[in-house]
């Protein structure tokens, strides 16, 4: 029971700081262009222009 007046804070303090990260996170801009990245990961640098 003694185990359980350290770990109930410890769980309420480690779901502030990941909700604190995300929140973070949303503000830098992380996830505005989802879509941008996905199409940069799949696109083919090494193509020179006009030759193949």
């Amino acid at each position: 029971m003694n185990a359980l007046l350290f770990l109930v804070p410890l769980a309420l303090l480690l779901g502030a700081l990941g909700l604190a990260a995300f929140v973070w996170s949303l503000n830098a801009g992380q996830y505005e262009d989802l879509e941008g990245a996905a199409a940069r990961a799949l696109a083919d640098d090494d193509v020179e222009d006009g030759r193949s």
